[in-house]
């Protein structure tokens, strides 16, 4: 009996220590919802919310929710107004109804209603019209151009003057200076970007001089019956009637025979011309001539011993028979004298008239086989290796 009492005493003992535990429990479940109702929710934070103003304002986005009236359900649920009010106004004020100014200056960038993140105030249209005024007179300022003295270099940059020439691309033309193929006044360019005056300097490429553009040089196959100037005042066909349309005057080299045919240069280089026609620089000159026979064998040793003319000994450089057809010959001549009809002359006083008359090449640019009448652009090659014939 005595067991059965302790054991309904400690029954009851439990059951009421159980209860107490329950009532603690109960009690410490109040004391943490209290705490945590006391906490601002994560998105109040930001808001200084106060205290006792946090359950209020809980309260009152809870009721907010739910879609109850704020002023009813805040009396029946205990919350003071003040509470309320509060959460309203971490809130930024009821849907619809006016933003305090703690909640406009509370609320964080990007929020709704407030500024955003990145975003530059708007500015007056006073302002935009200043500036607006002031881009306009700057654009349509006039500029000022310094003279070359400011430090502007002078000259045009090497390799494009040799691409100008016809010398290849920019890039090839690079690739000449690199490989020290080129050189200025006399010095090899080792380095890009130099500047030279097409005007001034002498540019060569592998040992021949480059024809600047200001430059221009013609090789024409002369027909016969073609004087050799370029304009005629009695209307003969004349060697300007072939250069028609060039806005630069160019000039003949030389002169060949009315009854002449073969190549005759032209050019707007006045030194190399003049340098070119000149005996001192004794430019050599071939000629086919088209005579009768027999010919004696000693007919070449005469013409280059010298044959008496009326102004002079003349002598040929070279001479050789390239055509033999019965009587009919052709003979090659070559000589550096430019006298008039000077071929013509020699072979007629060793006892040969020449029936036609064709000159293949002057100096190292040979006629090849050039049409009769076609003018044709010499090459920067050929213009060089004229330059070197004359020392130039």
């Amino acid at each position: 009996m005595r067991s059965s009492g302790r054991n309904s005493g400690n029954r009851n003992n439990g059951s009421a220590g159980a209860g107490g535990d329950r009532r603690r429990s109960g009690t410490g479940g109040r004391d943490d919802q209290q705490k945590r109702a006391g906490r601002p929710r994560p998105e109040e934070r930001r808001y200084d919310v106060g205290g006792s103003g946090g359950q209020g304002g809980s309260a009152g986005r809870g009721d907010e929710r739910r879609g109850a009236p704020k002023s009813g359900d805040d009396r029946k649920g205990g919350a003071p107004k003040s509470g309320g009010s509060r959460g309203a106004a971490a809130r930024g004020g009821a849907k619809g109804g006016p933003r305090t100014g703690a909640a406009s200056k509370g609320a964080r960038p990007g929020a709704k209603g407030g500024p955003q993140r990145g975003q530059a105030p708007s500015r007056p249209r006073e302002l935009d019209a200043k500036i607006e005024e002031r881009n306009r007179a700057r654009h349509n300022k006039p500029q000022v151009k310094t003279p070359k003295t400011f430090g502007e270099e002078e000259g045009e940059r090497l390799q494009k003057v040799l691409a100008r020439a016809g010398m290849g691309s920019r890039r090839a033309c690079e690739e000449l200076i690199d490989q020290a193929r080129v050189e200025v006044n006399g010095e090899i360019v080792m380095e890009q970007g130099v500047r030279v005056d097409p005007q001034k300097d002498e540019i060569k490429v592998d040992g021949l001089t480059v024809a600047t553009q200001s430059y221009l040089f013609f090789a024409l196959n002369k027909p016969a019956g073609v004087v050799s100037t370029m304009e005629d005042p009695d209307g003969r066909q004349c060697l300007g009637d072939y250069v028609t349309n060039r806005e630069t005057r160019l000039f003949h080299v030389g002169r060949l025979d009315t009854e002449t045919e073969g190549i005759i240069l032209l050019t707007n280089h006045g030194e190399l011309a003049h340098r070119l026609t000149h005996p001192r620089y004794g430019v050599k000159k071939t000629y086919l001539a088209a005579i009768q026979g027999p010919l004696p064998r000693d007919l070449g040793k005469q013409l280059k011993d010298g044959i008496q003319l009326e102004d002079g000994y003349a002598r040929a450089d070279h001479f050789r028979v390239v055509e033999n057809t019965g009587k009919n010959y052709l003979v090659e001549v070559t000589l550096h004298e430019g006298r008039k009809h000077i071929v013509r002359r020699m072979l007629a006083e060793a006892g040969f008239p020449v029936e036609r008359l064709v000159r293949t090449s002057f100096g190292p640019i040979p006629l090849g086989d050039q049409k009769s009448g076609w003018l044709r652009r010499m090459t920067n090659t050929e213009v060089g290796m004229l330059m070197r014939e004359v020392e130039l």
